[in-house]
């Protein structure tokens, strides 16, 4: 069962949870620094303040995804271009399982991650994407209907685990 659209409609509004409604602006962590004035950053960096964020960052991934219903997690290169036969054959295959009823959760980039969530939305299904915050991170590609945005890998990488019935693996990533 995928998420109710009213379900959709909240996560697709709510600007915590998509990253191009932030691109542009401070992220939560940038905001409670610039209130805590110059020089007093140093305790975020402290282990109790860092347990802490990532708390929030699993509160946030499990509060979002809660209601995914089945789920395959597609994984592959974000320098596949275009008119690369990977490409084709993630969006395909993507595709296919989203008139199976399934949703497609991906890290949410350019390369097979788009190919997947381009595929997603071709087969009426839901498109997920779970990036990460990089320093020249372009934001999640157009596709993507469900975005979550991580600071940590590792609890990035636990919501592709957790919410995924299955794994599809291409080149790269």
């Amino acid at each position: 069962m995928h998420l109710s659209r009213k379900s959709e409609k909240r996560l697709r509004r709510d600007p915590m949870l998509s990253r191009a409604a932030r691109l542009g602006q401070p992220t939560q962590d940038q905001k409670l620094l610039e209130r805590a004035g110059p020089g007093s950053a140093s305790f975020t960096d402290t282990d109790p303040w860092r347990v802490l964020r990532i708390t929030g960052e699993f509160v946030e991934g499990f509060d979002t995804l809660a209601e995914l219903g089945p789920a395959v997690t597609l994984f592959g290169s974000a320098r596949t271009k275009p008119d690369h036969p990977h490409y084709a054959a993630a969006r395909e295959t993507a595709r296919l399982l989203a008139e199976s009823g399934l949703a497609v959760i991906t890290g949410g980039g350019p390369g097979i991650m788009e190919a997947g969530n381009r595929g997603a939305q071709e087969g009426g299904g839901l498109s997920v994407g779970l990036g990460v915050e990089l320093p020249f991170e372009q934001g999640p590609n157009r596709y993507v209907e469900v975005a979550v945005n991580f600071h940590y890998f590792f609890v990035r990488k636990t919501m592709f685990v957790k919410y995924a019935q299955a794994f599809v693996i291409f080149p790269g990533g």
